[in-house]
């Protein structure tokens, strides 16, 4: 990330969050132990209507500071306005919500996870905490706690503790990471078991770059089936999962690439109804 030009002089907390809003990362108050504001009493108990569910970044519509990361913006003048003033003389930190800048942030908690990173993730722009690391990746996905030991994942409807721009070159949010999050829902919420073959695209060509782009993705996620060591079964959810977020929606998937898929899974051992089970959990859980 790159820092802005200074701003005009404010109370350090205000001025911090003023600057990150130039930057385009919305910025929110946090009382000590790292948590957010309470409720305005217009708000209490979601009165209003439920703020915490919203999908995208922005401030309640009462003037104070709610929701948790819902209150983060990049609108000056409500930072800055006299309802955010008893927030800002007390606040103990200042947080952001990475998804509303677009960004996904490995928080790394022990020297473990770090070590982790090291080897499994891409390099990119790196910000040291109290115990261990932020990676900040260019790219959102849903946020969640302990993907692994040591590991949390903070993007979209969630906040990250601001502690500077970090160094680096910031590099694109990887699958890997994505697949952090990913789990196999449980047999109480699995789909009905009636499926027998590969559910397929609607065919045509993939949005994002070329068919290159598609195929090298195929290709990656074969390798990752046929490499797993153990626990076969998520390893195969996981990257269905990762291929439909890519291009699930794009209908460039065909029968022959989700067929290369199935047939690497089944080389591991899965049966074919193993696979269209994992294939049709993994459309459930996205929605397609």
């Amino acid at each position: 990330m790159t820092q802005p030009t200074d701003i005009r002089r404010a109370p350090e907390h205000l001025h911090t969050a003023l600057s990150l809003a130039t930057a385009g990362v919305p910025p929110l108050p946090l009382r000590a132990g790292k948590v957010p504001f309470g409720n305005c009493r217009t708000c209490a108990n979601n009165a209003c209507g439920g703020r915490p569910n919203m999908k995208t970044p922005g401030p309640c519509h009462c003037p104070a500071p709610c929701h948790a990361w819902a209150a983060a913006t990049t609108d000056t003048t409500v930072l800055n306005s006299p309802a955010w003033a008893r927030a800002w003389r007390e606040a103990a930190a200042v947080a952001y919500h990475p998804g509303g800048a677009g960004l996904t942030v490995v928080d790394l908690d022990n020297a473990e996870a770090i070590a982790w990173a090291r080897t499994a993730l891409p390099s990119t722009c790196i910000v040291p905490t109290t115990r261990g690391e932020h990676w900040i990746y260019q790219g959102v996905m849903p946020s969640a706690n302990a993907v692994r030991p040591g590991v949390d994942i903070k993007s979209l409807m969630g906040y990250a503790r601001w502690r500077g721009w970090g160094s680096g070159a910031m590099a694109a949010l990887p699958g890997a990471v994505r697949a952090l999050a990913l789990t196999d829902p449980s047999p109480a919420r699995r789909a009905p078991q009636t499926l027998s073959a590969p559910l397929g695209g609607q065919g045509g060509q993939c949005r994002h770059r070329s068919p290159v782009f598609l195929d090298r993705g195929i290709a990656m996620a074969e390798q990752h089936i046929t490499g797993a060591r153990e626990a076969v079964h998520a390893t195969v959810y996981r990257t269905f999962l990762a291929v439909l977020f890519t291009h699930g929606r794009c209908g460039c998937l065909t029968d022959t690439h989700v067929a290369r898929l199935f047939t690497a899974a089944q080389a591991k051992g899965e049966s074919p109804r193993h696979c269209t089970d994992a294939w049709t959990n993994a459309l459930t859980t996205l929605g397609l």
